[in-house]
């Protein structure tokens, strides 16, 4: 028996009726579940209304979610996967660990998006975001950043959809001179960290000029800290796309929560949190718009995105030309 089943079945025996309490198991990444994520916000409200239990796993970030789901196969716990994107959901729908959700969900992605196993809850541009006091010229392409001095943090693409994106971005916007777009790049690279917290902890710490990040990222220290000085650069190349999915898993054997979870997530009350909490887009846009400050956010000229089967074809490609400019 697993410790987590253990410990549960140990206190159904000395609490009277919560062996009636189901418990809902959510693989999600650790800045979802996490304090000040949307993850606690988005668990109390579904647990007022589904007299059951929520329970975070974390994984890292999206792609080692994914990872972990694969290697746990058929035996996973999992009930509910939340937070892998566009760029993993064929791999994903490959792997066989996901049913059809069955949902029908409304949503304002500014693409337009079905699909029968994954839902989508927010979504977001990639960008390079800086502290305006100390960079007043950022860089306006990647060709402009690699030709600077700046340093600069990305995340691993083996591990973190931030990082996945970031190549899909660099091979959608450059096609077969990617690699050589690496190759310019690596001397700006101060490091590369397995996920996303690492890598925008470091920059904030003052270690790097620039992270890879959202164009969002700045509404959070504008709303919550009342700091203005964070923006994110604006790129000619245009800004490539994340879509986050959640889909249920075929080893659940509780589907009709999983589906009441999915179908909350997306719904008003989760949709409205997200903003200010993972400070994403949400899919479904309240009807009171968006949170005071996300109007000053920067506005791609062009968005980027590869279809599933797309980013799929591209990513072992564009891993390698990484891997080969970079020496990782």
């Amino acid at each position: 028996m697993k410790p987590f089943h253990l410990a549960l079945a140990l206190l159904t025996l000395a609490t009277p009726g919560l062996a009636d309490t189901p418990v809902l198991n959510v693989l999600t990444y650790d800045s979802f579940a996490a304090d000040w994520g949307p993850g606690p916000v988005i668990a109390k409200g579904f647990q007022a209304s589904c007299a059951c239990t929520v329970h975070y796993i974390t994984a890292g970030d999206g792609a080692a979610v994914l990872a972990r789901l694969k290697l746990e196969g058929a035996t996973t716990d999992a009930d509910v996967v939340v937070g892998l994107d566009t760029s993993l959901t064929a791999d994903a729908r490959a792997s066989g660990l996901f049913a059809p959700h069955g949902l029908t969900v409304a949503n304002d992605l500014p693409v337009p998006y079905a699909d029968g196993l994954f839902l989508p809850f927010d979504w977001g541009w990639f960008a390079f975001v800086y502290d305006k006091t100390k960079l007043a010229s950022p860089p306006k392409s990647f060709k402009d950043l690699a030709e600077s001095n700046l340093k600069i943090v990305i995340e691993d693409p083996r591990s973190s959809t931030p990082g996945l994106g970031l190549l899909l971005w660099v091979k959608d916007a450059y096609g077969d001179q990617a690699g050589q777009i690496w190759h310019d790049l690596a001397d700006n690279i101060l490091t590369v960290t397995p996920g996303w917290d690492q890598a925008y902890g470091m920059f904030l710490k003052g270690e790097a000029d620039m992270v890879l990040s959202y164009t969002t990222s700045p509404a959070y220290h504008l709303i919550a800290e009342n700091d203005p000085d964070k923006a994110a650069a604006l790129f000619d190349e245009g800004h490539y796309m994340q879509v986050e999915v959640a889909g249920m898993t075929a080893a659940t054997k509780q589907p009709d929560l999983a589906r009441a979870f999915l179908t909350y997530l997306t719904g008003v009350e989760a949709q409205a949190a997200i903003p200010t909490t993972n400070w994403m887009y949400p899919a479904k846009t309240p009807a009171e718009g968006l949170p005071k400050g996300f109007e000053t956010l920067i506005q791609p000229g062009k968005s980027l995105l590869y279809s599933a089967d797309e980013a799929q074809a591209a990513r072992a490609p564009a891993i390698a030309e990484w891997q080969a400019a970079l020496g990782q």
